[in-house]
């Protein structure tokens, strides 16, 4: 049986099965206006207009799968639902009346058999984990794709953007803060993104600005922070004996609590990639002060001054390793390959730009986050490549922004239904009658 919303999306959109519909007592019931979907509290649709055996309603509509449910949720016992001039369900499991006493008119809504059967098809296809409509995202014409990748987009843009206002708030409207908790975050390169965000809230730029003189100091600080220096109790070389010195001296000085290292992912993560290596690089980030945000400001929609903002090598023990005593690195190695930094400036930049530029009023640096994901390629991984396999253009950074947010915000949590070409789909698939 049809859900609760399915049932409001098909009564909204008006993908009944049948033109004849009537009331469960045999009325006639012509439907002209479906009325207005309400989110909140109260009928699920305002302002309907239903003509009942010739005589026209105006009022709201409430839906649900059981009649039954009319009792179940204390409709007849609150005033709101009084002006219900239709009660469309499923299944008529029971007749409905106002507080008053009086009935109400109630029909069963019919769902169109090709509708059902698309639904259940998607449903069942993101059960086990494969993108719904990939098999018919061809019928979709070009126009109503392109709009929906644009939309989604900014849709994307705007959460990332929302996220730093929420941040912004914690930090009293610290940007160089902001900036900081979001370049680490970006530095887990997602596998160990939640890792570095908490580190950064553990240790705050405020205490690293006390040592930002001292490389040594920072990255002890990050990495005693991290758990990543255990406790050790015959260090594997001389830098380790340092950093461990260092670490256990500012504990004991700022009572600090380091994290627990199971939170580190190391499994097919590649040795560019291992987390010492990436906090190394935060911390000549902090080395001689943050100025971060500033520089990213100022770069605005420059590409290839953001780019070379994050063109740093590391120096000292990181420039050939990888890890604490071991996994040496080719003397040299960049910390950041190319794409990695592209990642950095969609991920960290383009956030922090549109974001920035929304709090003060500075369009021009929206408008130059948007040019650096029309700028960028498109980043490569299973969900672009998916996207790309059914159909779907992916020629930028921000074309493929669209793409995580289509997957995660849609595909991922089965709203199809939500979705602009899952409803187009599912609209196709309908028998739709006036």
């Amino acid at each position: 049986m049809a859900s609760e919303a399915i049932l409001q999306y098909v009564w909204q959109h008006r993908l009944w099965s049948y033109n004849a519909m009537k009331t469960t007592d045999g009325r006639p019931v012509r439907i002209v206006d479906p009325g207005l979907l309400n989110t909140g509290s109260g009928p699920d649709f305002f302002n309907a207009k239903v003509n009942i055996d010739g005589r026209l309603w105006a009022g709201n509509i409430e839906i649900h799968v059981k009649a039954s449910d009319w009792y179940r949720h204390g409709h007849d016992r609150d005033t709101a639902y009084d002006n219900v001039v239709l009660h469309v369900v499923a299944d008529s499991d029971a007749a409905v009346a106002r507080t008053t006493g009086e009935p109400i008119a109630q029909t069963v809504l019919h769902i169109a058999p090709a509708f059902e059967n698309r639904l259940a098809q998607f449903a069942g296809t993101a059960s086990r984990g494969a993108m719904p409509c990939a098999s018919c995202l061809g019928d979709v014409p070009q126009l109503a794709v392109t709009d929906w990748m644009e939309a989604l987009a900014f849709e994307r843009v705007h959460a990332k953007a929302d996220r730093l206002h929420d941040l912004l708030q914690t930090y009293c409207g610290s940007w160089q803060d902001v900036c900081y908790v979001t370049m680490a975050r970006t530095l887990g390169f997602g596998v160990n993104g939640d890792a570095f965000e908490r580190l950064a809230r553990r240790t705050p730029l405020k205490l690293l600005g006390k040592h930002a003189d001292s490389l040594l100091q920072l990255e002890a600080l990050l990495m005693g922070q991290a758990g990543l220096l255990g406790n050790v109790v015959t260090p594997v070389d001389r830098y380790h004996e340092q950093v461990i010195r260092e670490y256990t001296f500012l504990r004991n000085k700022f009572s600090l609590i380091p994290m627990d290292p199971v939170a580190w992912k190391m499994m097919r993560t590649r040795p560019q990639n291992f987390p010492a290596r990436r906090i190394a690089l935060l911390a000549m980030m902090v080395h001689n002060g943050f100025g971060l945000m500033s520089r990213i400001i100022d770069a605005g929609g420059d590409l290839d001054r953001q780019r070379d903002i994050f063109a740093i090598d590391l120096t000292g023990y990181w420039a050939d390793h990888y890890a604490l005593g071991g996994a040496e690195a080719p003397h040299g190695a960049r910390s950041l390959s190319d794409r990695m930094i592209d990642v950095v400036v969609i991920n960290t930049v383009v956030p922090l730009l549109y974001a920035y530029g929304d709090t003060c009023g500075e369009t021009r640096l929206q408008d130059a986050a948007i040019e650096l994901l029309e700028q960028l390629p498109p980043e490569h991984n299973s969900i672009v490549s998916a996207f790309v396999r059914a159909g779907l253009p992916c020629d930028t950074a921000l074309d493929s922004q669209s793409l995580i947010q289509l997957r995660r915000a849609y595909c991922d949590a089965h709203k199809c239904i939500y979705c602009r070409l899952g409803r187009r789909l599912l609209r196709q698939a309908a028998t739709i009658k006036p």
